[in-house]
Formats: C-alpha cells, sequence, structure tokens
C-alpha cells in the first residue's frame, strides 16, 4: 500500500504481548525460535517494559493468578518484536504455547517503511 510515493506498508509487523514476569525468557524464546525479532543480521531483537496487568477472572474461567469474582492486578512485562509477515501463525502459535494465560492478548500491529 504506497500512500505518497515514500510511505509503503512494511513486510514486517510489530508483535506486542504481556506476561507474567517469572515468565518472560520463556516466551521471549518462544517468540525468537518462531521467527519473531530478525533485524539484519541480528536475532532475538526485542524490547521488554515493566507494566501492570488488570484483569477479573469470570465464572468458567481458570486464571493462572489470582481468583474467579475478584479483580487482580500482576506485575508483568511487555514484550514487543519485528516479525516478517510469512512468520505471524508460527510466532502466535508459539507465544500461545509458551504463555502462561489460558487467553494472551496477543497485538499484531502493521508497520511502515520509508523508501
Amino acid at each position: 500500500m504506497k500512500t505518497n510515493g515514500m510511505l509503503q506498508e512494511s513486510a514486517q509487523v510489530k508483535i506486542r504481548v504481556t506476561v507474567p514476569q517469572p515468565h518472560l525468557a520463556a516466551v521471549q524464546t518462544a517468540l525468537a525460535e518462531a521467527g519473531a525479532g530478525s533485524i539484519g543480521s541480528y536475532t532475538h531483537c526485542s524490547f521488554s517494559h515493566p507494566v501492570t496487568g488488570r484483569f477479573l477472572p469470570g465464572e468458567g474461567s481458570n486464571p493462572t493468578v489470582g481468583n474467579v469474582g475478584k479483580i487482580e492486578e500482576v506485575d508483568e512485562v511487555l514484550i514487543e518484536a519485528v516479525c516478517h509477515k510469512d512468520h505471524i501463525e508460527a510466532v502466535y502459535h508459539a507465544v500461545v504455547l509458551a504463555h502462561p494465560y489460558e487467553e494472551p492478548a496477543i497485538d499484531i500491529i502493521p508497520r511502515f517503511d520509508i523508501k
């Protein structure tokens, strides 16, 4: 998609996911081994930011942290990495397998390049 002759949609997307601190290394490894975090001659590239996750487990849930019916706040880490579009599905499934939560929130964000 060209917008003005110089800006075009990138072949890479940004993957973002939060994870409880004790599971950070496992999810970072899963991202990298599935193909995320490659920039030029570098692999395993990512950024990590401390965040606070907040959620209310509902009926029928099986929370890794907290209890059904009680709002929980958890120290988490937001991981960001680039990912080539050819690897999105593999990266998504790898993160789901490595992540301790029943339903991790995984963002897939388009990126743009300037040519």
